[in-house]
C-alpha cells in the first residue's frame, strides 16, 4: 500500500501536468488586407473584444494570404505540442522574403503574444526582448530546431523551423529583425488583452497620490 500511494500520486501529477500543458487557447489574427509589399492589416477577437492588428516591414514580403490558399498550419503538431491549445486557423499567413525589421502593432495592449512560424530555414531572428520557444516539430516543409541565442531575445533556425514562440508580458507592439531567404511565414496570436482600468480606479489613484503629497509636505514642515 505504501508503494502504491506514491505511484498513484505520481500518475495524477503527470496527468495534471500533461493536461495543463495544453491549456492556453490563443486568439489568432485574421489577416484581411494587404495593399503593398510592405504592410498588411487584420484583427483578432478575444471574447467580445476585437483588436486591430497591423504589420509593416522594411523589406518586401513574398505574399500575404487572407483566408484563401494553402493552409500551411494544417499539420498542427508543431503548433500545439507546447502550451498552445489551438493551431492557427485557415490559411492566413504573411510570407516574409527580404530581411530587415518587422513591426506588429495592436490597437489594445495584449498579453503574451505568440508568433507561429512556417519554414524559418537558416534564419537569424532577434526581438530585443526575452522570448520563449513554446513548441516546434515537423511541418509543411519539413523539420528544424529553433536555437535560442545567448541573450534569450531571438533564435537561429537550424533546418526548416515550424513552431511557436511566445513573448511573455504586455505589449502594444512587437518589432523583430530577420534575414532574407526564399520565404518564411508567420502569423500572430495573443493569450488575452490587458484590462482597461475603471474610472473609479483612476479616482482612487489620484486620491492616493494626493495623500502621499500631503504627508510629504507635513514631514517637510515638521523638519
Amino acid at each position: 500500500m505504501k508503494r502504491l500511494l506514491p505511484l498513484a500520486l505520481g500518475s495524477l501529477i503527470t496527468a495534471f501536468a500533461s493536461t495543463s500543458a495544453f491549456a492556453v487557447p490563443v486568439s489568432w489574427t485574421d489577416w484581411t488586407s494587404s495593399t503593398d509589399s510592405f504592410s498588411a492589416s487584420g484583427s483578432l477577437s478575444v471574447g467580445s473584444e476585437s483588436v486591430s492588428v497591423g504589420y509593416s516591414a522594411t523589406g518586401a514580403h513574398a505574399f500575404v494570404t487572407t483566408g484563401v490558399g494553402t493552409n500551411y498550419w494544417a499539420s498542427g503538431t508543431p503548433y500545439t505540442n507546447g502550451t498552445v491549445d489551438n493551431a492557427p486557423p485557415a490559411s492566413d499567413i504573411i510570407a516574409l522574403s527580404e530581411g530587415g525589421f518587422v513591426t506588429i502593432t495592436f490597437s489594445q495592449t495584449v498579453i503574451d503574444p505568440y508568433i507561429a512560424l512556417v519554414s524559418w530555414n537558416g534564419n537569424t531572428v532577434d526581438f530585443g526582448v526575452p522570448i520563449v520557444i513554446d513548441s516546434f516539430g515537423p511541418g509543411h516543409w519539413g523539420s528544424g530546431i529553433p536555437v535560442l541565442n545567448a541573450s534569450g531575445t531571438g533564435f537561429f533556425g537550424s533546418g526548416e523551423v515550424h513552431g511557436v514562440i511566445r513573448l511573455p508580458g504586455s505589449f502594444d507592439s512587437i518589432t523583430f529583425s530577420h534575414t532574407s531567404e526564399g520565404w518564411h511565414g508567420f502569423t500572430v496570436g495573443v493569450a488575452g488583452i490587458a484590462p482597461v482600468p475603471e474610472p473609479e480606479t483612476y479616482a482612487m489613484l489620484l486620491v492616493g497620490l494626493g495623500l502621499l503629497g500631503f504627508a510629504a509636505r507635513r514631514r517637510q514642515q515638521a523638519a
